[in-house]
């Protein structure tokens, strides 16, 4: 029995790649600007407007994902996946029939769509870490990693690919890609579950310390005892600074290389193409590096490397060979946050209630979502470049680092030995 426990485990990961596939669409944001913004196209957006819807979705994502992280501890990873993938495809399908109107693009790409990521998100984490004590840190990287990677293949599908805006227009390939939304999470949500009460690994047992005792349980906060700790609004704080900056890097990376580094949109676009397949990347390997250099120091590395591609960034934007990589190192940094910050709240309030909690801690990713890229079109629009816009992230990525230095983990006393 134990033996079929084990096997099916890896059934959840897979649903969960399948699930973060769609949701990762969002990252695909920067894939659109450039024809949204088009002074001879259609819609004839400032860089402002389409800021402001993907910083909408980011919102929403987060705000929603405080309800669904209790709804999922409660009923359970599936259903709530599933609503939460029909919710977004409900959401793109609509946004295929509003024209070129910015109010209904804002209401269904941005609160809609964002809306039913943040439902199904928080499911795939949650059922990983529960069926994998023994490989937390990879199977955390493994379970967002899809996220990212679909960021990759759906700018590809609109872009090199199928040429799906192209092809179809703006409406047309939202209306697509809800359809593959709606029907893809809902086919990974049926492959999620929690394992029984009390279930472990066949042969795992629990490390020990260097005196050969237990090591001590992590106390399982609920979540408005979690956010009165100390340790959250580090946490929180941190996760702002350093996913603000990577946020703004996809809503303008696109738009940087073409507007002022004089590339070609196909040479910017396939680096940002580059930044959503490193993202996936980089959530795997910070989440296995975590298992040696702890998901604490594991976030001060990630960002000050983050903070030092930054600082370069102004420099590298008109070669196609150096916006590649730095897209590369950006993406792969940026991706570590969500394999490393569910890690930090599931060792620092517990294991039990990690869907309610991480909810609450991923309010800084909506709050970094509205401040990075706003200001970085807000720059764009006032100054006609992105150089100050990258500095403040540089600067972010450092307050970031210090504040996870700094943290202290809850402290809880070992058990003997038995």
């Amino acid at each position: 029995m134990a033996q079929e426990k084990v096997r099916n485990r890896w059934l959840v990961v897979v649903g969960a790649l399948v699930i973060q596939l769609c949701l990762g669409a969002i990252y695909a944001w920067g894939a659109f600007t450039g024809a949204l913004q088009d002074p001879e196209g259609p819609f004839k957006y400032t860089g402002v407007q389409t800021s402001w819807i993907f910083s909408a979705g980011l919102a929403s994502f987060a705000i929603v994902m405080i309800l669904a992280g209790r709804l999922q501890d409660k009923y359970g990873p599936r259903i709530i996946a599933t609503i939460g993938g029909l919710v977004l495809g409900a959401g793109y399908i609509i946004a295929g029939f509003t024209g070129t109107s910015f109010p209904l693009m804002l209401i269904f790409i941005g609160i809609v769509g964002g809306a039913g990521i943040g439902m199904g998100y928080v499911c795939p984490i949650a059922a990983c870490v529960k069926w994998f004590p023994d490989l937390k840190g990879l199977i955390t990287g493994l379970a967002v990693a899809g996220f990212g990677a679909g960021a990759f293949i759906f700018v590809k599908l609109a872009g090199s690919w199928m040429n799906l805006i192209a092809n179809h227009g703006i409406n047309g390939t939202f209306l697509i890609f809800g359809i593959i939304f709606a029907v893809s999470v809902v086919i990974g949500s049926f492959l999620l579950s929690n394992p029984p009460a009390g279930w472990k690994p066949a042969g795992w047992e629990p490390p020990l310390t260097a005196d050969g005792n237990k090591k001590a349980e992590v106390k399982n906060l609920t979540q408005g005892e979690t956010v009165k700790t100390v340790q959250f609004w580090m946490i929180w704080l941190s996760f702002v600074f350093s996913a603000g900056c990577g946020l703004m890097v996809i809503k303008c990376l696109k738009n940087f290389g073409v507007l002022q580094g004089g590339l070609t949109p196909a040479a910017a676009g396939s680096a940002l193409g580059l930044l959503a397949l490193f993202n996936g990347l980089g959530r795997v390997v910070w989440g296995t590096l975590s298992h040696k250099l702890t998901a604490k120091f594991s976030v001060v590395l990630m960002c000050i490397t983050q903070a030092l591609m930054m600082f370069v960034l102004v420099k590298m934007g008109n070669n196609t060979s150096t916006l590649s990589v730095a897209a590369c190192w950006l993406g792969f940094n940026f991706g570590g946050n969500f394999a490393l910050f569910p890690l930090l709240t599931l060792e620092n309030f517990g294991a039990k209630n990690l869907g309610a909690n991480y909810g609450a801690v991923f309010t800084a990713y909506g709050v970094g979502g509205i401040l990075g890229p706003v200001m970085a079109g807000k720059v764009w629009d006032t100054m006609g470049k992105f150089d100050t816009a990258f500095m403040v992230a540089a600067i972010a990525c450092i307050a970031a680092a210090v504040l996870a230095i700094a943290l202290r983990h809850i402290k809880a006393e070992a058990e003997p030995a038995e």
